[in-house]
């Protein structure tokens, strides 16, 4: 399996079968579906009518077994993981839980964090987390009463496509509520185009974050899964 630094291939598709308007689908097979979800839409329902399109609707009505595994904020693209069937989440949960599973980001931030040697060395974030009940969906830093975060980030080799601003590579180690984006402002370096943990930009119209890379174990065979969505910004 891929070790934290390094960077996954994609994998074969399975499969070339007909999928509703507006769900990419990198990966199926009769245990795992992979999806590459766009920023704006919901990974899963939400309260009310008008919150009812959601990405893990969408593979349902083409994958009726198709089953939540994890979830991305609505502000958030890139690789999405779902089960085929309840065996298969169940494997597929275990494997996140027990962190089996590498994810990497990138991100836009603000400013130019100090630190690593762009696309080589890894910087680590450490600051406990927790909901911000009084302000919600918003986290917030806790030293308190946190549950222990952690991220690793780096400079990365290409450009930001905004001038003032820097392009990180991201590994959640853990899997807190809006990590990246709370540990990222927590130093000083907001994503951009937050809408809850940066100032406006007028020059952009979504949160510069998108899951570009995603090496799982496949939830029948055990194989490591490889797979990658180049970043849209």
């Amino acid at each position: 399996m891929n070790t934290a630094g390094t960077t996954p291939a994609i994998s074969p598709q399975a499969t070339a079968a007909p999928v509703p308007p507006g769900l990419r689908v990198l990966y199926a097979d009769g245990h795992l579906l992979v999806l590459d979800k766009p920023a704006g839409l919901l990974a899963v329902p939400g309260r009310g009518a008008d919150k009812q399109d959601c990405l893990s609707a969408r593979a349902q009505a083409q994958y009726p077994d198709a089953l939540i595994v994890h979830r991305l904020d609505m502000a958030t693209s890139g690789l999405v993981v779902m089960a085929r069937g309840i065996e298969a989440q169940r494997r597929l949960s275990l494997a996140f839980e027990q962190r089996r599973v590498t994810k990497r980001y990138g991100a836009v931030v603000e400013g130019v964090p100090p630190g690593p040697t762009p696309d080589q060395d890894w910087a680590t974030i450490d600051l406990p987390l927790i909901i911000d009940w009084l302000a919600r969906p918003r986290s917030k830093v806790d030293h308190r009463i946190g549950k222990p975060s952690l991220t690793r980030w780096r400079v990365a080799a290409q450009a930001a496509p905004l001038p003032g601003c820097t392009r990180l590579d991201l590994e959640p180690v853990t899997g807190r509520s809006h990590q990246l984006r709370v540990h990222l402002q927590a130093i000083g370096h907001p994503i951009v185009g937050d809408p809850l943990y940066a100032p406006p930009n007028p020059a952009v119209d979504r949160l510069l974050l998108h899951a570009q890379a995603l090496t799982v174990p496949h939830p029948h065979s055990g194989e490591p899964m490889a797979f990658a969505s180049p970043c849209p910004f």
